[in-house]
């Protein structure tokens, strides 16, 4: 049985780990505050674009711009956006089980990752999948030009023909306690569906719709990439605000246990020792 001197160690050490988790939860907070602000200034623009340019990618020949070929998908390219720094419960995990769920799933013959967060870095140089490239503390200074960076590179190998799909796996925000994989295809670009019942509806293009597309399909990949990495970087302080929310709440119960024993331990030596002195006192008597 551990002794008084013990157990008063584990308490002291458990009241500074609790004070971290305290303070890691304050930090996370005011992160998400500016993190939830920018990616809910991004969502509208980001679903307008999405659904102006899918309408008209619809009602155009694919073969007006490269970045709507359709090719069977044999090397496809997995954009994988993780965290840098742990401590932010399941949300690592959660994306990269998903990665390789969706490649045991697919019957891609070629994958390549581009793994964006030390996390997913380090995870796959562990694993078989090829790394095309590591982008590692992206999100601790997140701008548009990151993104606009990935996205010409992703787009000058998809249109060469070195890749035939590339998809974003990442972390959604839902709320503060909740956070949402989502595995989308980038490229190529998905048309809208026409339904046949329904009279196509035709519009005129100024100056053109190959100009449209030139104008718009680049402006596409690159906002949703860095829609994506804003959605993850506020998912991700969300998730660890929960995580040290619940560190700080098991440390709590874990010294009100302590506490518990260390009483009762010091409630039995006291006894003990009163019991010795009766009895050595009955027998001097």
């Amino acid at each position: 049985m551990p002794n008084t001197l013990d157990i008063r160690r584990r308490i002291r050490s458990v009241k500074n780990t609790q004070q971290i988790t305290k303070a890691m939860k304050m930090v996370a907070a005011a992160k998400l505050r500016r993190a939830q602000a920018r990616m809910l200034a991004a969502r509208p623009y980001s679903a307008g674009l999405e659904t102006v340019l899918r309408s008209v990618a619809s009602r155009v020949d694919a073969e007006r711009h490269p970045l709507l070929a359709e090719r069977d998908e044999n090397k496809v390219l997995l954009v994988v956006i993780t965290s840098d720094k742990g401590l932010a419960g399941a949300f690592n995990a959660n994306v990269l089980k998903t990665t390789q769920r969706l490649v045991a799933e697919r019957s891609w013959s070629e994958v390549e990752v581009l793994p964006i967060g030390r996390k997913a870095s380090d995870f796959f140089k562990r694993r078989e999948l090829a790394i095309r490239q590591s982008q590692v503390n992206v999100l601790q200074a997140l701008s548009i030009e990151t993104a606009r960076e990935l996205a010409a590179s992703i787009s000058e190998d998809f249109v060469s023909g070195e890749l035939d799909a590339v998809y974003l796996v990442y972390s959604e925000f839902v709320s503060v306690i909740s956070q949402a994989v989502k595995a989308e295809r980038l490229l190529p670009i998905q048309r809208d569906v026409q339904d046949p019942s329904t009279p196509e509806i035709d519009y005129l293009y100024e100056p053109g719709p190959e100009q449209i597309l030139a104008q718009l399909l680049p402006k596409y990949i690159e906002f949703q990439l860095y829609r994506a990495l804003l959605e993850s970087a506020a998912a991700e302080q969300g998730a660890r605000m929960t995580a040290m929310e619940a560190a700080s709440k098991n440390a709590s119960e874990m010294i009100e246990s302590l506490t518990l024993t260390y009483n009762r331990i010091r409630q039995a030596a006291i006894t003990k020792e009163i019991i010795e002195i009766v009895s050595g006192a009955a027998a001097l008597d």
